[in-house]
């Protein structure tokens, strides 16, 4: 045999003995093989197993824990159904304020309208000899009148003579005059009032002015 056949002859065989190392490397693993490689699965399952298990202290902790956590919810389920009663009667109790806001007031003047429909009844079957006293009656009506609207707070707004307040009085007109100094309301063409401390209408007067001075008579 040549020396060139022997050559071949070896690379032949080193071939093959490089394709079997990589066959082999490239082989699944055998189940020893397996059974060598640690699972990261089982390794916790281990660890979890080898907790120890909860002591009688901890058990009773725990049962303590849940009975607050239990009455904890239980209460806090009472305090959002009382939340929602107390919402529910709030706004009840508002509507009926709003709706029944004069009641008050309308009943303190239910006696005056007695008086009104009784000076009405009278003036039905009036005569001559009975004008003094419907006159009386009238007047009498007015008094109780102005007397139950003062219970409530009404306060009138006397203007008359006093130096002109844009806060509580609202001038008409201007005339000028000698008897009374300039601003000072020398005549009151229809009241005012206020509810306590809060105006609810200005009183309309008129404001004298100095006697050289033009009258002025236009209305606001």
């Amino acid at each position: 045999m040549s020396r060139e056949t022997k050559e071949e002859n070896q690379d032949t065989t080193q071939i093959e003995i490089n394709d079997s190392e990589e066959k082999d490397n490239n082989a699944p693993p055998t189940p020893d093989q397996q059974s060598q490689v640690p699972d990261p699965v089982d390794e916790e399952y281990e660890e979890e197993k080898e907790l120890p298990p909860p002591t009688p202290e901890e058990v009773n902790e725990l049962r303590q824990q849940a009975a607050k956590a239990e009455e904890f919810y239980d209460r806090l389920q009472r305090q959002v159904a009382e939340a929602d009663n107390l919402r529910k009667r709030l706004a009840k109790e508002k509507q009926d304020a709003v709706r029944y806001a004069n009641e008050s007031l309308i009943e303190q003047l239910l006696p005056t309208m007695d008086s009104f429909e009784m000076a009405m009844s009278a003036v039905r079957n009036a005569d001559d000899s009975t004008i003094d006293s419907l006159k009386t009656g009238i007047e009498m009506v007015h008094t109780q009148l102005k007397r139950t609207l003062e219970e409530v707070g009404l306060v009138e707004i006397d203007a008359a003579g006093k130096a002109f307040d844009p806060s509580q009085h609202e001038a008409v007109s201007r005339k000028k005059t000698d008897e009374a100094d300039e601003g000072t309301v020398i005549e009151q063409t229809r009241k005012g009032y206020r509810l306590r401390d809060r105006l609810l209408r200005a009183a309309s007067v008129v404001v004298a002015a100095p006697s050289g001075e033009t009258e002025e008579a236009n209305e606001q």
